[in-house]
């Protein structure tokens, strides 16, 4: 029995939840789990609920038959079928440990998605991935070339039907133009220090300062750098016993848990974007234990 999902966005009315739920009924679906938030201070509503079609209505037409409701309500609605794997690239610069992390999940089946591909400005990790059997593009980045290499990126893109692009530590800045195109569809991972700690080392700064605790953030890329919209953080505790070099360690194990639970919460389409902000749903019963990490 097919499953799918339902993500919904609009103005808190009342009568919202009655008639999505009572418009699957009618349908013969079985609501398998839902989550809902009203936010008071935008005046937004949000849902996402997982269903099967029990009596085997065809998926086309409980979306073509939904239109009315959605009208009613002025809903922005998806279904997405939960066996559909998202199409992902990658794209990491020389620091591989992220990558290493999502390649591993993937081929254990703890990352259910797709990847198409990896795009690189270096070559470091051409032989890991090409050992994988995904498709390696190595694509050099100047600053004399740069618009050459984002038109090369985003052929990359538009050939591999890549859905969502995840930057495992990449070092190069994306043009507003690619920021604008790819919107809600860029994820990015870097340390929690900003803005305290800018530039290079940023651990060792951390380290000289004496922080107590290391973090990282996971969030959507836009024009304003490291400023976009938070999907996940994390951080662990640290003591003066331990180097700047432990600094570093932990750090990546972090980074990289943090990137994975991102990217899951992404791909089950648990993330709503609400202005600069995120909404973003627990994982649901039936995909907890490949969503569960770290």
């Amino acid at each position: 029995m097919k499953s799918y999902v339902l993500t919904v966005t609009c103005n808190s009315t009342r009568g919202v939840v009655a008639a999505i739920s009572g418009f699957l009924a009618d349908k013969g679906c079985n609501i398998i789990d839902s989550s809902q938030f009203d936010d008071l201070e935008t005046g937004l509503f949000f849902m996402r609920l997982t269903f099967s079609s029990e009596e085997g209505t065809p998926i086309d037409v409980i979306v073509s038959e939904f239109e009315t409701i959605r009208k009613t309500f002025g809903m922005v609605c998806e279904f997405h079928d939960t066996g559909a794997k998202m199409k992902v690239l990658l794209m990491v610069s020389r620091f591989g440990h992220c990558l290493n992390d999502l390649l591993y999940r993937w081929k254990i089946g703890a990352l259910p998605i797709e990847i198409v591909g990896v795009v690189s400005n270096h070559f470091d990790y051409q032989k890991v991935v090409v050992n994988h059997d995904i498709p390696f593009h190595h694509v050099n980045v100047t600053k004399a070339n740069k618009p050459a290499a984002e038109a090369r990126l985003m052929e990359v893109v538009e050939q591999s039907g890549a859905e969502l692009i995840v930057l495992a530590r990449y070092m190069q800045v994306l043009s507003d133009a690619v920021c604008e195109k790819m919107s809600g569809r860029i994820i990015n991972i870097h340390h929690s220090f900003l803005p305290s700690f800018k530039g290079a080392n940023p651990y060792k700064q951390a380290f000289e300062r004496g922080v107590k605790l290391i973090g990282a953030t996971a969030h959507y890329v836009t024009a304003d750098l490291d400023e976009g919209p938070i999907i996940e953080q994390d951080v662990a505790r640290i003591t003066h016993a331990q180097s700047a070099s432990d600094y570093v360690s932990i750090g990546r194990d972090v980074e990289s848990q943090v990137l994975a639970r991102a990217i899951h919460a992404h791909i089950h389409h648990r993330v709503f974007m609400n202005g600069h902000r995120t909404i973003v749903f627990p994982a649901s019963p039936g995909s907890y234990a490949s969503e569960r990490m770290g």
